[in-house]
């Protein structure tokens, strides 16, 4: 029997309604489930913060081929990577080197909407359904919320970081403090003084001892351009940042101590222009994420399976963040369609292809962590030669961006 009418009669659920839930939905509609019900903790839409989602444009390629993509879902071309360091001389710092850089980059809430669209209209959303925990029920799993328990015979986790799912799938992993902070931020590029003197599709990486940032362009949600940028340091930033939690510290929260010394350090580290860039950041606009990283292994426990950020975070380093949770769902669909039956062999086989992929990408996190934050080297001494062996010494897997969906 065929995964597709063998599924038909399967009763599943879905936690978590960001972009990995609405790929997780998609993958069982299409591989036959008819019965689903996605549960979201946040009522209505859901909030976003405007920020930047990079897709490698092979990952791009692989993911429309499956469906989870396409060319209708607005997005802003990038074709090259700069890398600048300081000097006062020069507004956007001295050039160190440049290589190709084919990457397609989202807006965060757009990319959301479009996949929420994409959700079969037979499919229940229930938002504002906060889940509270589940459990092994018989041969299935059993989801509790406020309004009571639910029997299904497949849920899916794909709530995130702090995953209620992954407590009962692999309770034992915690997420593991790197050391370090994310300050994140976007905002419109018409804010921006001299935007025409940053190369329209240039990613610039813009490096420093101890830490770097990393800015592109990104769609805005009314059809204009805003830009987005993600810093990475290990030098001290202040009071009201917590590093013993991996929840982020949202917009308008952050310590105005904290955002002082956050704009006193770039004014120091990087060239002109790139500090006004992000000193143009309003407190509303200002979020800090504390790095962590982990892999749930194993990821699947009877009738329960993780996805996304609930199976895997790598550091955003990897340039893949919104990639592994899409290409979790195609890996899902794909191995669903093939159960013949046969769902918690279906599952065995999704987890061996998710952790594969999942530990290759946390381990290029913590490379790229160590190579471009906790262990920076001279930046100012390397030659664009050997600026280039540094990187691909860095990724030695050849994974920046994503892994080959399939390989």
């Amino acid at each position: 029997m065929s995964g597709s009418h063998a599924l038909r009669g399967l009763r599943a659920a879905v936690v978590g309604g960001s972009i990995g839930g609405c790929a997780a939905a998609l993958a069982l509609h299409r591989a036959g489930c008819r019965d689903t019900t996605v549960y979201e903790r946040t009522a209505g839409v859901l909030a976003d913060r405007g920020v930047g989602v990079a897709v490698h444009a092979a990952r791009y390629a692989e993911l429309a081929a499956a469906g989870y993509l396409d060319a209708s879902m607005p997005w802003v071309r990038l074709a090259e990577r700069h890398w600048y360091v300081r000097d006062e001389r020069v507004p956007l710092g001295r050039m160190l080197g440049s290589n190709a850089f084919p990457f397609r980059t989202y807006n965060w809430g757009p990319l959301w909407r479009e996949l929420r669209a994409r959700v079969p209209e037979g499919m229940r959303f229930r938002s504002g359904t906060p889940v509270l925990s589940v459990a092994e029920s018989g041969a299935g799993a059993a989801v509790h919320t406020e309004d009571g328990s639910e029997p299904y015979d497949l849920v899916i986790g794909a709530d995130g970081y702090r995953s209620v799912v992954r407590a009962a799938v692999c309770p034992a992993v915690e997420p593991r403090y790197a050391g370090y902070l994310a300050w994140r931020g976007a905002y419109p590029e018409s804010r921006l003084p001299d935007s025409g003197s940053w190369p329209e599709h240039s990613c610039a990486y813009v490096v420093f001892s101890g830490g770097h940032v990393v800015i592109y362009r990104i769609p805005g949600a009314d059809g204009d351009v805003r830009v987005n940028w993600v810093l990475y340091t290990a030098v001290p930033v202040g009071p009201g940042i917590r590093r013993d939690d991996p929840s982020s510290v949202p917009p308008g929260a952050v310590d105005a101590s904290a955002r002082t010394l956050l704009y006193e350090l770039v004014k120091t580290r990087l060239p002109p222009f790139w500090a006004t860039l992000i000193t143009l950041t309003r407190a509303e606009e200002l979020f800090v994420q504390p790095m962590y990283d982990f892999t749930a292994t194993p990821g699947v426990r009877g009738g329960l399976a993780l996805l996304g950020d609930a199976a895997t975070v790598a550091r955003p380093h990897t340039g893949a963040g919104a990639v592994k949770a899409l290409q979790d769902a195609s890996l899902l669909e794909t191995a669903l369609r093939g159960s013949d039956g046969d769902l918690f062999g279906a599952l065995g086989r999704y987890d061996a292809a998710r952790s594969a992929a999942g530990s290759s990408m946390v381990e290029l996190g913590r490379q790229l962590g160590r190579a471009l934050v906790e262990a920076t080297p001279e930046w100012g001494a390397l030659s664009r030669n050997e600026l280039d062996a540094w990187w691909h010494r860095a990724d030695a897997a050849g994974v920046f961006g994503g892994r080959q969906l399939k390989e």
